[in-house]
């Protein structure tokens, strides 16, 4: 008997912005599809991806969140001043040089879920939000005025899988 689709979550560990940079990112969005095409992703759905778990059984979401309590990470400033383009995949993004408390809180995310992904990646992270997917040309530019995400929580997320996909935030945990 095959598992039903409710048996697992889609999850992965973001940052989530409060709704003054969502609204800046999302006037972004705007602009960059005028300008490249594509897709823009949806206001409600924009956030900063920290790590991807993937499909994972629904009784084992506890153990996430058990994980998510343990990190120990500071606040800090994110500075979005740029904006680039993944041509394999065809999708416009603004990103961030990684301030020191963000590679910390990424790299103990990774070190204690290597249990859960068996491809964990071993590259540098690369702070990036998607705006556009199927962009049919990159931005002209590649810096933007600065937009400042005070960053002060990481959450949990589900993907579900629905007419209308949606994020769900499953659990919030809060940087001191």
């Amino acid at each position: 008997m095959s598992a039903s689709p409710t048996d697992s979550a889609r999850v992965f560990f973001a940052l989530w912005p409060a709704p003054e940079v969502r609204d800046a990112l999302a006037a972004l969005t705007r602009s960059l599809q005028a300008e490249c095409g594509g897709r823009p992703t949806r206001a409600e759905k924009i956030h900063l991806t920290l790590f991807f778990v993937g499909h994972v059984p629904r009784q084992r979401l506890p153990e996430l969140q058990d994980i998510g309590g343990d990190v120990q990470a500071t606040r800090f400033a994110l500075v979005l001043d740029r904006l680039g383009y993944f041509r394999h995949n065809r999708i416009a993004w603004a990103g961030a040089a990684c301030p020191p408390p963000l590679a910390s809180l990424v790299t103990q995310l990774r070190e204690k879920l290597t249990a859960y992904v068996s491809n964990n990646e071993d590259r540098a992270y690369v702070p990036h939000i998607t705006l556009l997917r199927d962009a049919s040309r990159k931005p002209a530019a590649n810096t933007l005025a600065p937009i400042t995400w005070e960053a002060r929580e990481f959450v949990l997320v589900e993907s579900v899988m629905a007419a209308a996909a949606r994020y769900d935030i499953i659990r919030r945990w809060t940087l001191v």
